[in-house]
Formats: C-alpha cells, structure tokens, sequence
C-alpha cells in the first residue's frame, strides 16, 4: 500500500507560494536567500527522498511548473524524478505529453488519491501542490508531512494548510537542521 508523503518548503510563517520570486507575490526569491551550505544540505535532502520514492503526485499547476524544467535536467534529482511515475489531480488538464511517465488522475480525489495508494506500493511524494495538500490533508489521506521551513516571515501569500473541517493533530516524528538555518519537520497524523 502506499503512503501519501508531503514534501513542502515553507516560510517560518507556512507560506508556501513564488518562494522563487517568478509568481509576482512581491516578497523576492526568499528561497535563495538562505546560505550555500543551507541549499547543499537541502539538494541532498529532497534527491535522498526522490530516490526514496515509488512516485509523485502532484496538482496541475505544479505538474506544469515541474515539467517545463525537469524534463531537460540531469543529475541524480533529476534522473530519478523524470524516471518515476508522476500523477497529476486535475480536472482540467489533458495532455501530459510534457514529461515522461506521466498520468492524470481525475474525478473525485479522495477517491481517486484513494485508489492510488492501494496501487503503489511505496512512498508517494507530493511537491509543492498548494491546492491539492488541503484537500488530501482534509480527506485524511497524508501519512506523512515534511516541511522544509526556511527562517523568515513572509507575511503573504498562500499558506501550507487550508481549511479542514475539524482540528488535524499531528505528532512530531523528526527534527533536524539542514544546512545552517533550514530546519525539517517531520509529522504524522494522529487519531484523537
């Protein structure tokens, strides 16, 4: 069975949209400005758990992002995410014809993310998915989050969480420093 795994860089505050600068939220690249060592620690990290994974998932507007760069990329990241099997929420896109191994999942996610899960057998990494991660975490389909957190307010901009219908606990399972100032949470659901 596999395990739904969310991968998030975030703002100390937990915003988690145009950390590059390139979306015009206005708040800068803030994810180059942490140190060499902060994003050589970081490469590390996010190749150690692409490698680590059976396959992605991701929303559309990620998908779009991701395979209008990783396609032309090499490296082990690279390699290794151009390789897996991707699957894309959407009820709107039709052709990922853009980067290999690719599949749209449409219809009801839950029942669809669902489905999938009995499927893979293995880690299912969610990148960046802004949309997507509030609803998989609302339909309790997350068994793991990892947020990436770099050290500053952002003060805009979406958020990592969005409205769930009740409280969702969490239990802290790790924590670590990566690099000099980037620090990695990891959690997983709790029952009540």
């Amino acid at each position: 069975m596999g395990k739904i795994i969310v991968s998030e860089n975030t703002s100390l505050d937990g915003v988690i949209q145009d950390p590059r600068g390139e979306e015009g939220l206005g708040r800068g690249d803030w994810f180059a400005r942490v140190g060499d060592k902060d994003l050589e620690e970081w490469t590390e990290a996010l190749t150690a758990e692409a490698q680590a994974a059976e396959a992605l998932l991701l929303g559309r507007r990620s998908y779009e992002y991701f395979a209008a760069r990783y396609p032309s990329r090499s490296g082990a990241m690279a390699d290794r995410l151009n390789g897996m099997p991707k699957y894309v929420v959407s009820a709107t896109l039709e052709d990922v014809d853009a980067w290999s191994n690719s599949t749209v999942l449409k219809g009801d996610v839950a029942s669809e993310v669902s489905m999938l899960k009995q499927r893979v057998n293995g880690d299912i990494v969610v990148y960046a998915s802004g949309r997507l991660v509030p609803k998989l975490i609302e339909h309790d389909l997350v068994d793991e989050l990892r947020l990436m957190m770099y050290p500053f307010v952002v003060g805009a901009g979406r958020r990592v969480f969005g409205e769930t219908d009740c409280m969702k606990p969490m239990r802290l399972i790790n924590a670590r420093t990566v690099g000099d100032s980037i620090v990695l949470l990891t959690y997983q659901p709790t029952k009540d």
